[in-house]
Order: structure tokens, then sequence, then C-alpha cells
């Protein structure tokens, strides 16, 4: 089954038919001579066999970074459980993760990259596996922050699936801070979201960590 017609399914319907970005020859070609002028100036010498076509390598890698814009349609699909139209009823934690993730930080453009572990206490609706890394991929191959990212997987889940929870934890490294900046190359940035029951039960956030294979506890 597809996902139900209430408003805020409609605007899920919509972020994830997203009209496909189309860029013209005209316009590649013309934000190819951006770059070189760009790649120029900083220095690089664009008359060797190894630098001639980086310009459109880098444009090219530059839109393939951030398909996330163009949606997913099949992230539209949803299969109901026997719970459907019982409030009480509550299934077992899905849980994925690690997910590999790259995604660009909107702040410098500069890569950010680690894993995502997301998982939700299923009530009427589940969704396939597979499409839980759709998801994270979704909304990571963008001009993103690590936060928000996190904030947008749980409120598709959400509006997804209604299930009685959901839990999202990520961890980073951000070349924003490695490569410049305080240059600190070891750290890794964490964010965790907690929805619904994850938010109210630290049992049940401890259990979550440790179906993730992450030794860490929740008081």
């Amino acid at each position: 089954m597809n996902i139900h017609d209430d408003p805020d399914d409609i605007e899920y319907q919509n972020t994830m038919k997203l009209q496909a970005r189309q860029i013209s020859d005209a316009q590649f070609h013309k934000f190819e001579g951006y770059a070189a002028e760009i790649f120029s100036a900083f220095g690089m010498d664009l008359n060797t066999p190894a630098t001639k076509d980086t310009p459109r390598r880098f444009i090219k890698a530059l839109f393939d970074s951030t398909e996330g814009y163009d949606g997913d349609p099949k992230l539209l699909r949803v299969f109901d459980t026997e719970c459907r139209g019982e409030p009480d009823c509550r299934l077992s934690q899905v849980v994925e993760g690690p997910i590999p993730f790259f995604a660009l930080c909107e702040h410098h453009a500069l890569p950010f990259y680690g894993m995502a572990y997301v998982g939700y206490i299923a009530h009427e609706n589940i969704i396939g596996i597979s499409k839980l890394t759709r998801l994270v991929r979704l909304f990571a191959k963008r001009f993103a922050v690590q936060e928000r990212i996190g904030q947008q997987i749980a409120d598709s889940l959400e509006t997804m699936l209604h299930p009685h929870g959901v839990a999202v934890f990520l961890e980073a490294h951000h070349l924003c801070m490695e490569m410049r900046g305080v240059r600190e190359i070891s750290p890794k940035t964490r964010t965790t979201v907690w929805r619904g029951h994850y938010a109210d039960d630290p049992t049940l956030r401890s259990e979550f960590f440790t179906a993730c294979g992450l030794q860490r506890n929740e008081r």
C-alpha cells in the first residue's frame, strides 16, 4: 500500500516525488567555466593531463553528491501489520545500522561522513529494511547539517509509519573542522533524536544502543 492521504502524508509524498533536477548542457558548461576560473585563480594549472578535466569532474561530483534533492519515490511504499486499527498494539523494535553516509556541510560545502543508526517501534505500518538506508541517504546527499539530517529522518518515519517511537543516532567526522578551523582530526560529532516511547523510556534507549552494537547506557 502507499502511505495515507492526510495533509502530513501528502507533504511527505511531495518530498519523495520531487522533480529530478535538470541541468542543460549550456548551464553545465557555464558552471564548468566558473569552476575553472576559481581553480586557476587559486593556483591550479589546468593545462596538464591530470587537471584539464577537473572543473567538469568537480561539477559532476557536486551534482551527484546532492542527489537527495531529487527525492526517492521508492520510499512511498509501506506495509500494514497485524496491529492496524489497534492503538495499544505494539510490535518489536526495528533497528538498522551502521548505515554509512556522506553529506556536504552547508556552511563550507566540505564533506562530513559517518554512520547512522535508525530504529522504530513498529505499530500499524512497517517499511522494507533497505528503505531505512535509502531514507538516510535521501537527507544526507544534500547541503546539510548533522542535526537536521537526524530530525528529517525521524520526521519522515513518523509520517510514513505512525510508530510508537523513533530513534536516530548519527556519528560523523566533519572535514570543515579537520581541514580548517581548529584542525582537530580525531573527534566525532554525535547526535541523537528520540521520539515517542524512546523519549520517555531510558531502558528502550539502552536496548536501541545494544541492538546497534554500541555500548552505551541511558539513564
